[in-house]
């Protein structure tokens, strides 16, 4: 049943490896922001897969060091009852990007080809309208100058139950999880099947599906974002001279009495 074969079988890279080789990459996205925004670039990257199988811990990774005016993150509640009335892609289409600007879903409109489909929360015929209309919406897209990236996070059946383990167990993190989530263990080929199915349709050449191994989400943030970057046409955009100007002389300003303002108090002095 596993949904990432091998992934498990390489060794885990140290953390020293990872995080050199994170930070390189990081750099690199930088510069591909500069282009994006200096070029009047758009682009798309779309974020999919089971719950639990790192899509949000490798988006976190891509927009660490990126400046969110330019780079922004779309993750769309449940629809109201206004928009279950609109045409589906209508939801989406409001936070494409404009020019200059670098958008990243996590989760997409291929929630109505996964867990809409799967707990029936749509109907056969909205989804069979979805899996129609999909290819020709991306198209459209492409067609009109996105760059569109479409990632498929892939986990173990194994793997993502114990991520789900270690949720319930972390005060921090108890919220990533909901009954939803929770149902996805007893569901797990209905959820397959529902992949499969969304791959025919929707792997199309002009906006494939990238799939990324992710049972070691090391390996996975590196490997996702090393490909998007290689898919990209972007340049190393020289940044405008900047320099420090020289602090002007005093001219007497006088700080009003700390006593007048109210401090936060210093937690911190209690931890030494």
């Amino acid at each position: 049943m596993a949904e990432s074969p091998g992934s498990g079988s390489r060794a885990k890279l140290s953390r020293s490896v990872y995080e050199r080789e994170l930070y390189r990459l990081q750099t690199e996205l930088v510069k591909l922001q500069e282009w994006v925004r200096t070029e009047g670039a758009r682009l798309v990257v779309v974020f999919e897969g089971r719950d639990a199988a790192g899509k949000g811990s490798a988006i976190k990774r891509v927009t660490q060091y990126l400046n969110p005016r330019v780079a922004r993150i779309v993750a769309l509640p449940r629809p109201t009852e206004r928009e279950r009335t609109q045409w589906y892609f209508q939801r989406y289409t409001e936070h494409l990007p404009a020019a200059g600007e670098f958008v990243l879903f996590d989760r997409s409109w291929y929630n109505r080809a996964g867990v809409e489909r799967v707990m029936g929360f749509c109907t056969p015929s909205e989804h069979q309208r979805f899996l129609r209309q999909c290819p020709a919406f991306e198209r459209m897209l492409v067609e009109d100058g996105i760059l569109l990236r479409k990632y498929w996070f892939s986990v173990s059946d194994e793997v993502q139950e114990q991520r789900f383990r270690r949720r319930l167990e972390d005060p921090t993190r108890r919220w990533k999880l909901s009954p939803i989530d929770l149902e996805s263990l007893t569901r797990w080929e209905d959820y397959s099947r529902a992949k499969d199915e969304m791959f025919v349709h929707t792997d199309i050449s002009e906006s494939p599906w990238y799939v990324v191994e992710s049972d070691d989400k090391r390996r996975a943030r590196l490997n996702m974002i090393a490909h998007l970057l290689s898919t990209m046409p972007y340049r190393d955009v020289a940044p405008p001279a900047l320099e420090l100007p020289p602090r002007p002389p005093a001219t007497g300003y006088q700080r009003p009495p700390r006593d007048l303002q109210t401090y936060v108090p210093d937690h911190a002095a209690g931890l030494e």
